[in-house]
């Protein structure tokens, strides 16, 4: 509903209300109506003018206002309000509507009420108002204000406000309107008597202003026609003013001479007049505004308010206000601390304070003296603010704390805290007790009041107030003044100093240095600013600091807590960003005794773990006042003010300089404790104590705090949290600039070496050999701090590990900065804290530790190149030679010192690992460094690692400390092991060293191939120095650089011909190896000076240097027979080596013989140096090394092959005299075979002895050097091959040898060897075919007549030699199956040669079938494993092989062959045959008949070749008649069938001696003589072979017999020869038979018996004879009448000549002669 309604509405009521009995006011609103019926709009306008229509619109509402009836004014009233909110009321009708009002003020309260509402409604829509009207208005309201009906009092109070607020409002905007034009101006007298011209509405505030000031006064007012106002009232109005309307204050004079006039000394009067409480609350409130908004305008009075207030808050009013008799009432010091605490608040001001006041000179001193009395108040009533449990710690006593002195000039310790306590309060026992309980302290909840005092205006006595709520004002006070300082020089510090313009390239800067004000634009207001900020915390950080100091050991809250250590926080940064270092150090120094009391740490050390929990039995134990049993620790407080201290020095990290010191310090104290302790005092944390209930450390309550979120200072302050803050602010030092951080790092090597002192001084160490732990002996010693620090408890050194942290996170500077910033200082100190022989062990090994991961990071990340890296690496290489190489080796070592050397050495194989290709120096520091691990002599023979188990079971007296101070065998052992793994890796990247680096290395390299250890001196001596060899090599390809790097070379052989005489097998092994290996692979590319360097310098003198220890004790057999029978003995192992050496000296001259050596000046010289070697090898050290020179002499002997022409007179040299080393070492095999060694023989002879190897060896080179000679000359003349048959055969016969092999089935390597020597021999020269067929010869006899056992030692007793039955023997066997075939071959191929005839060679030859053919079953078995043609029918066919060409040369040859070879070569036919056919057969009985059969059929050959073959010869006129006797005689024997007892004809075994065989003694007995009467009846034991003895008797017969036409001379001698053998033979068969039957009677004759006379019967009956062959047999001369007879002597008797004629000439004569022999 609009306006419009309301009042037609409104007017409608009036008439209706008026209608009785103010008919003419009904009339008048009915004419009203009428009009706005007629033309709302029209009316409307015409009510805003002075127009008659307006009066009639008006009229009622007059009318009505003017009765006494409450109804029709109260409605009157509102229409009035409708007409002026519809701005219908004309300006010349306001002066009568304030008249009206004033006159219905009278009325009711409703009217009251009504008056108002239309007073603030016309006021405010009738700008217009000024003056007196204005102040008639204002007067109504305050007359209303002055009601004492409540209701109406308040709203006119608050219409009051309102109205006052838009007369200023008025003012405001009229200022603004001064711009579009000059309003009316009127004059306004000052309150100094001046005038100024004002607007209207300027002037109504600025009368209504000064009215109040006055009537405040109770002066008389100027403006308002008012006697009297509550100064009370009066105050709020001002403050509302001037809360409001400040700005325009300042900018009107007038308006300011009113509050410096009139207000201010109202207010001073106020204040220093009797305190009213509601009068004195708006006065402070005033000068609260004043002090805030005009404290620049009003400098001196703000200067009196703010003294005036600060002597407020001090208790001793009656010294400060002599004029009062009584003391200031509590109140009044609350009200000016909370004003104090708005001004503490507005930073800005405060700073204001100081520059306009404190500043100035002179000047009073208002902020110093503000925060003195603040310092006092706080610091008043100690007992009430009671002392913090958890400021001290947990687990300490708190008894005797009035003992301890004050711990700084500039704050209180907490123990001088609680002294103070105690004193003031003069406190017993139980009074202590009562101040640190929980009931005192300072806190929100319950200090504080719910609604200050300075804001309960509706007070008239002052309220209640919390005797503790000033000190809480004060804190807060002090709290605000430190927020105000950071809150403004925070955001400029960072603006400044982080977040300013940077140039190209410059880095962020992460931490910055303090601000140098000096520097910034003096006229900036900032800088003004800042440097009253500096100038405020110079001069009043002493009081700050003993204040917070104090405040924060009391018994704060939580809250407070924090809000205190946030403003320890906040002046300590600012302190610092502002260069203050000395406020800023003392802060940080009472932050680190609150964050770190010196109580925890002493009871800390003195702390036991209690045993169990023991009852409380002493009225001291139920105090609490002994020690406590729960461990010693920091509290959640001290670990708060820990991780502020940690967070202000992380903030103000680029600027502490030498202040670090004691910051770290402290965070040293703070790792002890959390650190080193907290794993000894957990356990007990968890110890509970039933007989003594826990008390809260907190101020609130356990309960409170469950409530209570804790604010983020108290939240992650356990102690990993905390240990991970400190750590940050190490960590952050990577952002420090390069001088903050030599600072940093100075200070914490001073700190580090401080302890270190600590734990040295004055103390001796005593170390173990086999413990790292140091053993103390000296008592604590107090650090200036007063904190226990005992080196017992000391495992490491905080300073040494957080420097190395520092330097592992800050590497780049050690790298790319000057050494001076970092590198010298850190290395330096780690180095001395290393040295420091009096410091306990385990530091020194952390500093060796943390050095060495500094020299490992540094070179691995060090990217650049040029001078820096060399600077760098030398830098790094200097520092760790310090620590490799002992200073001196006087200094005895211990294992500590030994631990550090070797941690080094691991340190240098990590850099060498990831940074030595890098390296482009200090290599010879780094080859003296891994040198210096090394013994420096090499051990002797008697030392080596082969005598070492056997000196250790001996009790030898203590040895001598080894040089370089080694601790033990073992500590020298780690060190070279290290050591050379780097040297490993130096070798891995040789290529980069230079010359003389190389040199190094090897002189390097050689040191460690004589270490003890045998695999890192085998690796040295093998491995690396090979791989030096190799990329020294690979230089010398330049031709610049070759000769230089061919003397490296050189040099490096001589290193290694230096490890190859070493006392170990092993390494002389390697070495010898790699010094070979070398030459053979750079030999082809080696200049011939280089070459004769290499035989001259080192060839020669390895053999020299290994011959002398090789025949060490050579000859003694003590020696021989341990080097035999332990494989691992001394002897065994030179031997080795010397073997290899000879091996590859063998493999390099034979390579480089003829390309290289041959060429060489010294050649000849050097040749027969070489041989000599060989030959002394040979004839002077044990025999096993003789294979090996004779192979390596072979092997170069082959060699000489390939020399061309130009070289033929040196081999002929060469060739020449190696045969004549190889006579003399057969003439030592001829001599060492001339006997065989007995089963007994002794060692020395054993072992002296050649081995097959050796003889093998022999032989390739006797065969190498044949083949060379063979190239220049046809054949050896005969005397030189007889040498060599005599030394091949003193070879194949070599008996004393204890290595045979098996010879049976195949040749031993021996006599496969010397055959095929024997084979090379050309056979075309003279009398070359007798020598070897004779030779050969007698080898096919070995078997039978050489074979022997090979003579071995008993492992169990070398004295006892090992039965025959399990001896290896030695046969020939295969020797004589290849031989004996072969002489066939041979003698086909020379058999029209007729020395083989004349020179006694086929004798050889038959002479050696012959014993075979003998031995025939008994002849060793031809095979073990096969199925070999048994010897003696090899020799066999191989006889019957020659023989038929023989007889048959022979008879070509004629007289050229003399008599006695042919018969010499008849006589060993006949043997062989008489062999052969008289042989024992016994042994076939046991062979199968299809055996036995093949067997005798076999032999046959024997028969037919001699039937075939021989006859036809025999009879030749040279052979003798005893031999053909003899052969007649041999069949004889072989046609008997019987063995019988009484058979005496013949010898039972041809196996006679053949010595022999022509001398017809042994059967030369006379037939007639054998008494053949007398017979038997034993049965006989019938020979084997039956049939063979028939054959034989046919042969018998045939050769007697007239069968054949050829040859018959021959046959006849032959028949006339045998045919009396023949007889014989009949003889016997028929006599014996016929003496038998006599005795047998009826017993029947064998079935041989019978067969054999009835063959007999039938030959003889069969028989036809030569014509006068038996009566030349019978002659005494049968050869000569063989073939003719003499004539018939007829002079016989009858008797005889018949004999002659019919019985002896007749070709049937036998038949006779037989009978009457017979009879």
């Amino acid at each position: 509903m609009s306006s419009l309604a309301f009042l037609v509405t409104e007017l409608q009521s009036l008439a209706s209300e008026s209608r009785r009995k103010h008919p003419e006011i009904r009339e008048a609103a009915e004419k009203s109506l009428a009009i706005l019926r007629s033309s709302p709009e029209q009316a409307t306008a015409s009510l805003a003018s002075d127009s008659a229509q307006s009066d009639d619109l008006l009229r009622p509402v007059f009318m009505g206002c003017a009765t006494k009836n409450a109804k029709v004014v109260a409605i009157s009233l509102g229409s009035l309000q409708r007409l002026i909110a519809l701005k219908a009321v004309p300006q010349s009708a306001v002066a009568l509507i304030v008249s009206t009002m004033t006159d219905a003020m009278s009325q009711g309260v409703d009217i009251q009420l009504r008056i108002l509402q239309t007073l603030v409604s016309l006021i405010t829509n009738f700008p217009s108002i000024h003056g007196e009207l204005l102040g008639e208005a204002l007067l109504l309201c305050f007359k209303l204000q002055d009601s004492r009906i409540a209701v109406v009092s308040s709203t006119a109070a608050a219409t009051l406000r309102q109205l006052v607020m838009f007369i200023f409002e008025k003012m405001v905007n009229e200022d603004r309107q001064e711009s579009n034009g000059t309003p009316e101006l009127s004059e306004a007298a000052l309150p100094d008597g001046s005038t100024k011209t004002l607007g209207p509405s300027a002037k109504d505030a600025f009368s209504v202003f000064e009215d109040l000031c006055l009537l405040a006064n109770s002066e008389k007012p100027n403006f308002l026609k008012l006697d009297y106002l509550h100064k009370t009232f009066a105050l709020e109005l001002i403050e509302s003013v001037l809360t409001n309307y400040h700005e325009l204050f300042r900018k009107h004079t007038e308006l300011l001479m009113l509050l410096q006039h009139h207000l201010c000394p109202l207010i001073l009067k106020s204040l220093s007049d009797r305190h009213v409480f509601p009068l004195t609350l708006r006065c402070t409130r005033v000068v609260f505004l004043i002090l805030k908004q005009f404290s620049f305008e009003l400098e001196t009075e703000a200067e009196v308010f703010l003294m005036l207030l600060i002597r407020m808050t001090s208790e001793d009013s009656d010294a400060l206000n002599p004029d009062h008799s009584a003391s200031r009432p509590i109140w009044t010091r609350v009200l000016a601390m909370e004003i104090m605490r708005g001004v503490c608040s507005d930073a800005e001001l405060v700073r204001n304070i100081w520059d306009r006041y404190d500043a100035q000179q002179p000047g009073s001193k208002v902020f110093n003296s503000l925060i003195v009395a603040l310092k006092r108040l706080v610091t008043e009533k100690p007992a009430l603010l009671g002392v913090s449990a958890q400021m001290m710690g947990i687990g300490v006593s708190h008894a005797g704390d009035s003992a301890t002195p004050l711990g700084s000039n500039y704050g209180l310790d907490v123990g001088g805290v609680a002294g103070m306590v105690a004193t003031a309060a003069s406190a017993t026992v139980s009074g202590v007790v009562g101040i640190i309980g929980s009931g005192i302290g300072l806190s929100v909840q319950n200090s504080a009041m719910k609604l200050q005092c300075i804001d309960q205006l509706d007070k008239a006595d002052s309220p209640p107030i919390p005797e503790a709520y000033i000190y809480l004002l004060a804190v807060q006070c002090i709290v605000s003044l430190c927020e105000g300082f950071a809150s403004f020089t925070g955001p400029l510090y960072t603006s400044i100093m982080v977040q300013r313009p940077r140039a190209a390239g410059e880095p962020v800067i992460r931490a910055p240095a303090a601000l140098d004000l000096s520097t910034l634009p003096q006229d900036d207001p900032a800088t003004q600013h800042l440097i009253i900020v500096r100038s405020m915390v110079e001069n009043g950080w002493p009081a700050l600091l003993a204040a917070l100091s104090f405040i924060i050991s009391t018994n704060l809250s939580d809250e407070l807590f924090i809000d205190v250590l946030s403003s320890y926080q906040a002046l300590t940064n600012v302190a610092g960003m502002l260069a203050l270092s000395t406020p800023r150090d003392a802060l940080f120094n009472s932050l680190s005794k609150f964050a770190i009391p010196s109580r925890v740490v002493s009871s800390l050390e003195s702390y036991v773990e209690p045993s169990a929990p023991r009852p409380s039995t002493s009225f001291t134990d139920n105090l609490g006042l002994t020690a406590p049993i729960q461990a010693p620790a920091l509290s959640d407080r001290n670990l708060a003010c820990l991780k502020v201290l940690v967070s202000s020095a992380l903030f103000l990290a680029g600027s502490l300089g030498e202040s670090w010191y004691g910051i770290l310090e402290a965070l040293q104290n703070a790792d002890y404790v959390l650190n080193v302790k907290a794993s000894q005092a957990s356990s007990n944390r968890r110890i509970s104590t039933p007989m003594t209930p826990s008390r809260s450390v907190s101020a609130s309550s356990p309960v409170e705090q469950g409530k209570v979120a804790r604010h983020p200072l108290l939240m992650d302050i356990d102690s990993e949290s905390v240990l991970a803050a400190v750590q940050r602010l190490f960590d952050a030092s990577k952002n420090l600039e390069d001088s903050a951080f030599q600072y940093f790092v100075t200070a914490l090597c001073k700190l580090s070496s401080e302890m270190v002192g600590m734990q040295s001084d004055g103390s001796t160490l005593m170390e173990s050999d086999d413990s790292l732990s140091p053993v103390p002996i000296s008592p604590h010693r107090r650090r200036v701090s007063g904190i226990h620090l005992p080196r017992t408890l000391r495992q490491g050194d905080f300073g040494v590990e957080q420097l190395g942290s520092v330097a592992m996170l800050n590497f780049h500077r050690l790298i790319y900065r000057a050494p001076e910033v970092a590198w010298n200082t850190t290395t330096n100190h780690l180095l001395w804290v290393m040295d420091l022989s009096s410091a306990p062990q385990s530091i020194r090994v952390q500093a060796a530790r943390v050095l060495d991961e500094i020299l490992i990071v540094v070179p691995r990340n060090l990217t650049s190149s040029g001078d820096l890296q060399a600077k760098v690496q030398r830098r790094v290489l200097d520092v760790l030679f310090k620590q490799i190489v002992p200073a001196s080796s006087d200094v005895p070592a211990t294992s500590t010192s030994i631990e550090l050397r070797r941690m080094g050495l691991e340190t240098l194989h990590q850099i060498l690992q990831a940074s030595g290709h890098t390296f482009v120096i200090g290599w010879g520091s780094i080859f003296e460094m891994l040198g210096s691990v090394c013994k420096p002599a090499a051990l002797s023979r008697s030392q080596s690692v082969d005598s070492i188990g056997t000196l250790s079971l001996q009790e030898t007296p203590r040895p001598k400390p080894l040089p370089l101070g080694y601790v033990n065998d073992r500590g020298y052992t780690a060190l070279v092991k290290i050591a050379f793994q780097s040297l490993k890796l130096v070798c891995d990247s040789v290529s980069v060293l230079s010359p003389e680096d190389l040199r190094l290395c090897i002189k390097t390299l050689g040191q460690f191939g004589r270490q003890a250890d045998t695999n890192i001196a085998l690796t040295a001596a093998e491995s690396l120095l090979w791989s030096v060899s190799d990329s020294i090599q690979a230089k010398r390809k330049d031709a610049e650089i070759e000769p230089e790097y061919s003397a490296l070379w050189m040099c490096l052989l001589l290193e290694v011909l230096g490890l190859c005489t070493d006392a170990r097998h092993e390494v002389r092994v390697g070495a010898i190896q790699t010094l070979f290996r070398a030459m053979q692979l750079y030999g082809a590319t080696l200049t011939l000076d280089t070459w004769d360097d290499c035989i001259w310098k080192i060839t020669f003198p390895l053999l020299d240097a290994i011959s002398i220890e090789t025949r060490r004790g050579a000859f003694d057999p003590e020696v021989l027979l341990n080097s035999g029978l332990m494989a691992q003995s001394p002897e065994h192992a030179w031997d080795e080596s010397k073997s290899l050496a000879l091996q590859s000296i063998g493999s390099i001259m034979s390579e480089f013989l003829v390309i290289k050596i041959m060429h060489l000046d010294s050649f000849s010289k050097a040749w027969s140096v070489f041989v000599t070697h060989m030959h002394d090898t040979v004839s002077l050290d044990r025999r096993n090394l003789s294979p090996p020179a004779l192979l390596c002499m072979g092997k170069v002997v082959k060699a000489l092959s390939g020399a061309g022409a130009s070289l033929q007179v040196k081999v002929s040299e060469a060739w020449e005299r190696i045969w004549k080393a190889c006579s003399d070492m057969g003439s030592m095999v001829l001599q060492g075979g001339s006997s065989q060694l007995s089963s007994s023989a002794n060692a020395t002879q054993l072992h002296r002895a050649f081995t097959q190897e050796s003889l093998v060896a022999l032989v390739d080179v006797i065969r190498s050097t044949r083949s060379i000679s063979l190239t220049q000359t046809k054949e050896w003349p005969p005397q030189r091959l007889n040498r060599l048959m005599e030394i091949l055969k003193g070879i194949l016969t070599y008996p004393n040898s204890v290595d045979y092999r098996l010879d049976i089935d195949g040749l031993s390597p021996v006599q496969a060897v010397v055959l095929d020597a024997i084979a090379d021999i050309n056979l075309t020269g003279s009398g070359i075919p007798s020598l070897i067929l004779r030779d050969l010869s007698e080898f096919s006899t070995l078997p039978f007549m050489a074979a022997f056992h090979v003579p071995i030692l008993s492992p169990s007793s070398p004295a006892t030699p090992i039965a025959a039955s399990s001896q290896k023997q030695v046969t020939y066997i295969a020797l004589s199956k290849k031989v004996i075939p072969h002489m066939v071959e041979l003698y086909m191929r020379f058999k029209d040669d007729l020395d083989i005839y004349e020179d006694g060679t086929l004798e050889a030859v038959f002479s050696a079938y012959s014993i075979p053919i003998k031995l025939k079953y008994e002849c060793p078995a031809p095979s073990k494993f096969g199925n070999d043609l048994p010897l003696w029918k090899t020799a066999t066919t191989s006889f019957l092989r020659i023989v038929t060409d023989s007889v048959r040369r022979m008879a070509a040859f004629g007289d050229r062959i003399s008599d006695a070879r042919v018969e010499g070569i008849w006589r060993q036919i006949i043997e062989v045959f008489r062999g052969g056919i008289l042989a024992d057969c016994t042994a076939t009985e046991g062979f199968s008949l299809e055996d036995q059969e093949a067997e005798e059929s076999f032999d046959l050959s024997l028969i037919s070749s001699l039937e075939i073959d021989l006859v036809p010869h025999l009879g030749d006129m040279r052979v003798p008649d005893h031999l053909i006797a003899q052969l007649a005689k041999i069949l004889h024997k072989g046609s008997q069938l019987y063995k019988s007892s009484v058979d005496l004809s013949l010898p039972n075994s041809p196996s006679t001696d053949t010595a022999n065989v022509s001398d017809d003694s042994r059967d030369s007995h006379d037939f007639e003589k054998v008494d053949l009467d007398i017979g038997t009846t034993a049965p006989g034991i019938l020979v084997p072979r039956e049939r063979f003895s028939f054959w034989c008797f046919d042969l018998l017969f045939l050769i007697c017999s007239n069968v054949t036409s050829d040859q018959e001379s021959s046959r006849k001698r032959v028949a006339a020869l045998c045919l009396p053998t023949l007889l014989d033979r009949c003889k016997i068969t028929m006599v014996s038979y016929v003496a038998d039957e006599a005795l047998r009677g009826n017993i029947p004759f064998p079935r041989a018996r019978e067969d054999e006379l009835l063959y007999v019967l039938r030959k003889i009956l069969d028989l036809r004879l030569w014509s006068g062959t038996l009566w030349a047999a019978l002659s005494e001369s049968p050869s000569k009448f063989s073939d003719s007879q003499p004539a018939v002597d007829v002079t016989l008797s009858p008797s005889a000549l018949i004999a002659d004629v019919c019985c002896v000439r007749s070709l049937l004569s036998h038949g006779r002669h037989h009978q009457h022999g017979s009879s």
